[in-house]
């Protein structure tokens, strides 16, 4: 598999990491994004385990920041999440992983700008500490369904808040690639970014969240990448696949179709 590919595990999120190395030894990656709420409950031994057996790299950690309440306008109300950010930037120092992407948590009742100011002051004890550790805080583009636990959802917003924060964007490519005057966007983006997300999407597919195996529906995947590498993206491409399609097919079966798709298309574009 292509060095610059990650496949995160949110692909097979119902799956212990034991089970999940068994499907790595077969997939074949080198980088491995894990789900932060999945490492919290099986701990940091069975993670080490998990990832020795294939010397895998860890390449991100996904981190709901506030998932079950909306942000506060007040110190009090950062508290918690803030302790789990500290708890995770060292979790990711002790793994060896690269970065950590979050959600936002939701904004509740505040405008946009109260609680982009709100966020941004909420996680500014932790970028020091994660700076010192060599890791690489970055918030995503996510899909309005998930505005319960995020506020950034196109990513012009997302580089908006990023710089604010003062941290950097991963980009899901499914969240958007339907933008207009995507290619600028994209250059805004770009040196801020650490991470792109693949999937697909197959036109007329109402089954939220809507995920397809690249290849299988109608993103120009292969003009979007080529443009990416064309201005200088050096990072790596993290494919994320859930939701009823990927279920159907089986997530194995799924994963390793996209990953093959991904993979000679990265050899294609020179990469």
């Amino acid at each position: 598999m292509h060095d610059r590919l990650s496949i995160n595990n949110i692909c097979f999120l119902d799956s212990s990491l034991e089970q999940q190395a068994e499907y790595w030894k077969q997939l074949g990656p080198q980088r491995i994004s894990l789900v932060g709420p999945h490492l919290e409950a099986e701990g940091v031994a069975a993670a080490r385990a998990a990832l020795a057996s294939g010397n895998y790299q860890i390449e991100t950690i996904i981190h709901p920041f506030s998932p079950a309440l909306p942000l506060t306008a007040d110190e009090p109300g950062w508290r918690v999440p803030r302790a789990r950010l500290a708890t995770q930037i060292d979790v990711a120092r002790q793994l060896g992983a690269q970065s950590i992407y979050m959600t936002t948590g939701g904004r509740g009742e505040m405008s946009w700008e109260q609680a982009a100011d709100a966020f941004a002051e909420a996680i500014e004890p932790c970028l020091e500490p994660a700076e010192a550790a060599g890791i690489e805080l970055m918030i995503e583009n996510a899909p309005l369904q998930y505005a319960d636990m995020h506020m950034a959802h196109s990513l012009r917003d997302t580089v908006r808040l990023a710089k604010l924060a003062g941290i950097g964007v991963c980009i899901d490519l499914f969240s958007c690639w339907a933008d207009a005057e995507l290619e600028n966007v994209f250059l805004n983006a770009l040196p801020l970014c650490h991470l792109v997300q693949v999937s697909d999407y197959v036109f007329g597919d109402r089954n939220l969240p809507a995920r397809a195996v690249p290849g299988d529906g109608g993103m120009p995947l292969k003009r979007i990448l080529g443009f990416l590498l064309e201005s200088g993206y050096s990072g790596v491409f993290d494919l994320e696949l859930l939701g009823p399609r990927i279920d159907a097919e089986g997530q194995l079966s799924a994963v390793e179709r996209g990953a093959n798709v991904i993979d000679k298309l990265l050899h294609s574009l020179g990469a």
